[in-house]
């Protein structure tokens, strides 16, 4: 069995292999044993590589008859002349006597053994081998050990069909070898058939592409090839849909491509990274594309017939922040409100926009329904609560203006009344019919979080940040019950649908039942580790679902007071989730921005929808179709359907956001961190993941490469530094000290220290080679944000929430300058290349230079709208580039404090900015999720570099200045090079493109793309085309 040093990381592949390999070396041992009893001389290795080879026929012949279970007549009848040969061996020598040679002939490979022929007869003759390698299910019936073994040698077969081919003649060049090898596909097993509902064979057969194993080494080339041999032949568009599903499963990069003509139908393009490929006059039809890059995709003239993207058109009109959407209950209409002050009524099955409700004057915070849905009651951040009739559109009345800010509204079940709740601490109940108020319910000492009333109309529950829920007669205006018992603010409490009890939820982590006639509590349920922020109930009521800011959602039996399931897959607090009219699915959303769907039988996830570029404020689904409907502060109301994922991505990349990303010093490597925990390493020319760095136990903010290369330094926010080796992966220090998170560590000049900064309000000087700290410094008043040593490494200056920077001595510990006059934190600091100044920047809107050795404030640089968030000196120390959240960049005079220019182009916070090395340009980074390269001489953009679906974490220059790296909220990081140089060199001519991305595509974008002629696109999906910029 092969053995694999400590450490490597296996794949499912390799673990088959060695299981299967196993499995198959004991039953040819068994075979030698019994024959060499009886004096008969066998080639174990040559039995081996039979049984081996009758394994993937037999698997493959299976997968083409949908069947996993081989009977001897079955075989007989479908499987080849090769596979009957091992059946039953030919006899290819004539039998003398007893003790004559007998020629085993299987694949050309002659296993010689002596032996009689009644002898040879009892072990194989007539006797199917299968029950060798196979397992007996019935008469003359076999199924592999599990099914993932038959799937594991498909793939095998499907392999080695295709990287065993040879060319005719030794030395032939690339179009020859394509001409040669293009004639043998037709009869590869891989244009046998789609593997599409196989994803198991997918996977075994992608792993073999990044196996290290010197055999494998051409897969990937030839999968690419008979792609392009589509091209040419309708014969292969099996094999051509096949391989490039392949690739895709491999996570493999295949922008850019020349791929017009290509015939790859049904292919899974789910996740796909197809940037800037071309695939004009393609065969597309029936190719799904769900969640893929399609940025500047070129689809000219291709056939597009029963694509899929598994989302639909928006539903546009909205032009702010859309805070909420709601089906009206007879599931014909949607309504959304809006920060644009809106409300928007949709008719539910053609998507179109029915009515406009407009008539507030602030912000719209909630938009209900009546019960027969003919009218919307709203509340409004301009304090009033307005009443709509939904078919004509028109306010037909006014339920209360400016006096108390009204949080949310609830409908009887009649109609007849709502019920308004107030921070002002009360309750008020309206009649509808008259306009008037009928009761003031006032009881609670802190605002009301929750009204609602019970099914027969006759009760109020309420509850409040004063931890009660209260029980109010709707009649009388008495209050009935008070219920008594959380230890934290109430965030809701609703009637069951039999009015017999009471379910509240609270900051203090627990769900409560009480009984609604007593007012006792009758059960508590606990396991939530943070706030709860909602619950609902399942259609028969038999199940409780709760989600809650510990990231997870949890299902609860009211009746046992047993927890029944947990879902966990968020990254951070979920916000909302709802049930499916049947209650067999789960819908949630976070402030992770991803829709998850879950399966409630199995607890399993069924779906990951991304796409949304803000906070999703809202999701439900439709009520007669199988779709889900979301709503985000990205302005957005999107459309997805309900489908079980086809997951064929391996799973090598990150599953969070990546925070920041750095080249090794040789350029060679690039290392990254994420908010998942781990650091991991890249080669820098392929892309190909090289190690994995687990141990944090929180987000890491930083990684750093020593000068050698040879380790690696990450730290985060559990508190800890940790020092790794980049070869084997191995944790080699382990640097604790900060009570709280770190936000900073960096290298001396001559690496022999780091320092560290903290929201510990502390900064900390280690020595590398004893792994000691020896300095702490402790005279900041908050969080320090940042820290920098001196270019001479004897001095540090660190910056804080606390306003102020500190200049400190290394060796002494001493703090030798306080630089005060910023207003707000300060955000970012740096030394002057001479060493002679520090410039700083805030979130008081200013940036500051300051004279080292005296520790006066020499310039105030002021221009900026918005907060500073970072400042760099050019290298010849003569200029100042700073950015802002006022989405723009200011270059100055670093000597005068005069502004030299003002660049333009941005469209949200500028999170980022820094020279070149050679001063000639300026890189930026944005929330817009863009990269910008400005010409520092006359302040124009010459490159903009788009492909990110979330917002820019990091950029890091290559050390050559060749390549640029960085890294994103959409979890990928992506290199970028240039088509004729250096990324420092590029003009407005150059072709800057990304050269390859790693991670997870997440979101289906198509930006720039091309879609001219495309035939066979529905009209819907044509909306949807320009609604993603892309170009019809």
């Amino acid at each position: 069995m092969k053995q694999h040093p400590i450490g490597t990381k296996i794949s499912k592949s390799q673990v088959y292999e060695a299981f299967n390999e196993q499995w198959i070396d004991i039953r040819v041992k068994n075979i030698a044993a019994k024959l060499s009893e009886l004096r008969i001389q066998t080639n174990p290795r040559k039995i081996k590589a039979s049984l081996q080879q009758y394994c993937q026929d037999l698997a493959f012949e299976m997968f083409i008859q949908e069947n996993q279970v081989a009977t001897e007549n079955h075989v007989t009848t479908h499987i080849n002349e090769k596979i009957l040969s091992k059946l039953d061996p030919t006899k290819e020598t004539e039998i003398k006597n007893e003790n004559e040679k007998l020629e085993l002939k299987i694949d050309n490979m002659r296993i010689f053994i002596v032996k009689t022929r009644d002898v040879w007869e009892q072990y194989f003759n007539g006797d199917s081998i299968a029950k060798y390698v196979l397992r007996r299910v019935g008469d003359n019936k076999y199924q592999f050990l599990h099914k993932s073994c038959q799937e594991y040698y498909v793939a095998q077969k499907i392999v080695f069909d295709i990287i065993s081919w040879k060319p005719n003649v030794v030395g032939v060049n690339d179009q020859q070898f394509q001409q040669q090898f293009e004639t043998h596909i037709p009869n590869l097993s891989i244009n046998c058939k789609l593997l599409n509902e196989e994803l198991g064979i997918i996977q075994f057969i992608a792993e073999r592409i990044h196996d290290n194993n010197p055999i494998f080494i051409n897969l990937k080339s030839r999968l690419f090839r008979i792609i392009e041999s589509s091209k040419n032949s309708e014969n292969v568009n099996v094999a051509a849909a096949n391989a490039i599903t392949i690739l895709n499963s491999a996570n493999i990069n295949m922008n850019y491509q020349n791929w017009s003509n290509i015939k790859i139908p049904y292919a899974i393009l789910d996740r796909a990274f197809l940037e800037g490929t071309n695939f004009s006059n393609a065969n597309l039809d029936h190719v799904r594309f769900v969640q893929a890059c399609l940025n500047k995709v070129n689809f000219t003239n291709a056939s597009m017939n029963d694509i899929y993207f598994g989302e639909y058109a928006c539903l546009e009109g909205h032009s702010k922040k859309i805070n909420g959407i709601q089906f009206s209950p007879d599931g014909t209409k949607i309504l959304s409100y809006s920060t644009d002050k809106t409300i928007r009524i949709w008719d539910a099955l053609s998507r179109k926009q029915l009515n406009v409700l407009k008539g507030h004057s602030e912000e719209i915070h909630i938009a209900l329904f009546s019960p027969d849905s003919s009218k919307v009651v709203s509340c409004s951040d301009d304090k009033t609560v307005f009443m709509w009739d939904i078919p004509s559109g028109e306010q037909i009345q006014l339920l209360k203006e400016n006096s108390w800010d009204v949080r949310s509204a609830e409908f009887s079940s009649d109609g007849s009344k709502v019920v308004l709740y107030s921070w002002d601490e009360t309750i008020r109940v309206f009649d509808l019919s008259s306009g008037e108020q009928v009761q003031l319910l006032e009881g609670h000492s802190d605002r009301v979080n929750r009204a609602q009333f019970s099914s027969d109309n006759s009760k109020i529950v309420s509850c409040s940040d004063d931890k009660s829920i209260r029980i109010w007669d709707v009649f009388s205006g008495k209050q009935l019950l008070l219920l008594d018992g959380h230890l934290d603010r109430v965030n809701g409490a609703l009637f069951t649908s039999d009015g017999l009890r009471v379910i509240s939820y609270s900051y203090d982590k627990t769900i409560r039942i009480w009984d609604a006639l007593s007012g006792q509590q009758i059960q508590m349920l606990e396991g939530h580790t943070d706030d709860i922020n909602g619950i609902q109930l399942s259609s028969d009521g038999s199940k409780i679902l709760s989600y809650s800011d510990d990231t997870t959602l949890r299902l609860w039996n009211p009746l046992s007071k047993k927890q029944i399931r947990v879902f966990e897959g968020h990254s951070s607090g979920v916000t909302k989730a709802r049930f499916s009219s049947d209650s067999s699915k789960i819908v949630s959303i976070s402030y992770d921005k991803t829709i998850r769907l879950w399966d409630v039988l199995s607890g399993k996830q069924i779906q990951v929808l991304e796409g949304h570029s803000d906070i999703i404020t809202g999701v439900e689904f439709f009520p007669k179709e199988l779709r889900i409907l979301s709503c985000s502060h990205d302005r957005t109301i999107r459309i997805w359907d309900v489908a079980v994922e086809k997951k064929i991505q391996l799973t090598e990349g990150y599953l969070d956001t990546i925070t920041r990303v750095q080249f090794s010093f040789d350029g060679s490597k690039i290392a990254s961190c994420s908010v998942d925990k781990t650091v991991q390493l890249w080669d820098t020319q392929s892309g190909k993941q090289i190690q994995v760095f687990e141990g944090h136990s929180d987000r890491v903010n930083g990684v750093l490469f020593f000068p050698d290369d040879s380790k690696i330094v990450s730290y985060s926010l559990d508190k800890t530094i940790r020092v790794w080796d980049v070869l084997s992966g191995k944790l080699l220090q382990l640097l604790e000290g900060h009570s709280e998170w770190i936000w900073k560590v960096q290298f001396s000049p001559d690496c022999s220290k780091l320092v560290s900064c903290s929201a510990d309000k502390t900064i900390r000087i280690w020595d590398i080679s004893s792994r000691r700290q020896i300095q702490l410094l402790t005279e900041h008043s908050d969080d320090v944000n940042g820290v920098q040593f001196s270019p001479d490494g004897s001095k540090i200056v660190s910056f804080s929430y606390d306003n102020t920077i500190r200049l400190w001595d290394v060796l002494s510990g001493n703090q030798l300058q306080v630089f005060e006059g910023h207003e707000d934190a300060v955000e970012g600091v740096q030394f002057s290349p001479d060493k002679s100044k520090i410039v700083s920047c805030s979130w008081d809107k200013t940036i500051r230079v300051w004279d080292v050795s005296s520790g006066n404030q020499l310039l105030l640089l002021e221009g900026h709208k918005d907060a500073v968030n970072e400042v760099q000196f050019s290298p010849d120390s003569i200029k100042v580039v700073s950015c802002s959240d006022d989405k723009k960049i200011r270059l100055w005079s670093a000597s005068t404090g005069k502004l030299i220019q003002r660049l333009k182009g941005h469209l949200d916070c500028i999170y980022g900015v820094q020279f070149t090395p050679n001063g000639s340009k300026i890189i930026s980074y944005s929330e817009d999720k863009t990269i910008r390269i400005w010409d520092v001489s006359t302040g124009r953009q010459v490159q903009l570099l788009e492909g990110h679906n979330g917002h820019i974490n990091g950029i890091h220059l290559s050390p050559d200045g060749s390549k640029l790296v960085s890294c994103s909220g959409d979890k990928t990081l992506r290199l970028w090079s240039c088509d004729n140089g250096k990324i420092i060199d590029v003009t407005e001519t150059s072709l800057v493109k990304c050269a390859w991305r790693m991670g997870i595509q997440s979101g289906l974008s198509m930006k720039g793309s091309i879609w001219k002629n495309a035939k066979g696109l529905e009209d819907q999906q044509k909306v949807f085309v320009k609604q993603r910029d892309g170009k019809l």
